[in-house]
């Protein structure tokens, strides 16, 4: 059996970058105490998130960001974690003053930067403060092929989470912020569609939001395959959610549309396969 730890990092979220990396260090070192392969923590968790935690305008500290990003990744190394770090990159064209990239920093446990994934998908307030990714990339973290989207682009896009599930992700994880305004209302549609995106795919969705108070429109939630809820967390509390993923459940048997693999999800035992054996191949699937 293939599993593998995860934990999310629920923790609150400030513009003071040096407390932000206090907070991230700290979860890090309680993670790996617990046996975590890997941690992921919300969405722009180093500096702060453009729209309403800190101004858009702020210049990109670039030098800062390097450092942090330094360490961060030496500290995964001497723990033996990995982590997909919510953070941003600035812009190669103009670094301190252009709008940076919001991204996800995907750190190996030997310390070793893989690479970022920059937020392809910007809602109108993000286009104001950040430019907009091109691309979805997947990464190997301990022999597991795993993907990451950033709030937005995996909530309401399917196509983003579809693409790294083709190019054989088996968990995707999902930093976001959401949020420091009152939209309560929001909380079982996040919670519906985070849901549907493992289910729609069959593979692990693991999704960290930040502890925000008064107002947090989201927990963070570890999805299984079937699309039921393996592991969440307190709304508005610091809080490492952490679980163990069997990874062989993560078969993509709805993205690939199995039928033998589509059934096991859909009846378990309740439904013999004789009793749709004569029903012939399955229509073909969609293109992607």
């Amino acid at each position: 059996m293939n599993k593998l730890k995860v934990g999310l990092a629920q923790c609150r979220q400030t513009a003071e970058l040096e407390v932000n990396v206090r907070t991230i260090h700290r979860f890090l070192d309680v993670a790996a105490r617990k046996g975590v392969q890997v941690l992921c923590y919300p969405e722009t968790q180093t500096v702060g998130y453009r729209v309403d935690i800190v101004r858009p305008e702020m210049l990109v500290p670039v030098e800062q960001l390097q450092e942090v990003h330094g360490r961060v990744a030496a500290r995964c190394g001497e723990l033996g974690v990995a982590c997909i770090l919510g953070t941003e990159i600035p812009l190669e064209s103009d670094p301190y003053h252009g709008r940076p990239y919001n991204s996800a920093l995907v750190i190996d446990a030997r310390g070793v930067i893989l690479g970022a994934h920059h937020k392809t998908r910007l809602t109108p307030l993000d286009a104001v403060a950040y430019t907009a990714g091109s691309s979805l990339e997947t990464f190997e973290l301990f022999d597991v092929t795993v993907g990451v989207v950033i709030c937005f682009e995996g909530f309401r896009f399917a196509g983003t989470t579809a693409e790294c599930v083709r190019q054989g992700a088996r968990v995707v994880f999902h930093p976001q912020n959401n949020t420091t305004r009152p939209n309560d209302w929001k909380i079982p549609v996040h919670h519906a569609m985070i849901a549907t995106r493992a289910a729609e795919n069959t593979i692990w969705f693991a999704s960290c939001n930040c502890a925000h108070v008064p107002h947090q429109n989201c927990r963070s939630m570890i999805i299984a395959p079937d699309g039921q809820v393996h592991a969440q967390a307190e709304m508005k509390r610091e809080e490492l959610v952490v679980s163990e993923l069997d990874i062989d459940q993560a078969t993509q048997a709805m993205f690939r549309f199995d039928r033998e693999g589509c059934a096991e999800v859909l009846f378990g035992d309740t439904v013999k396969p004789d009793e749709y054996s004569r029903a012939g191949s399955m229509a073909a699937p969609c293109k992607r």
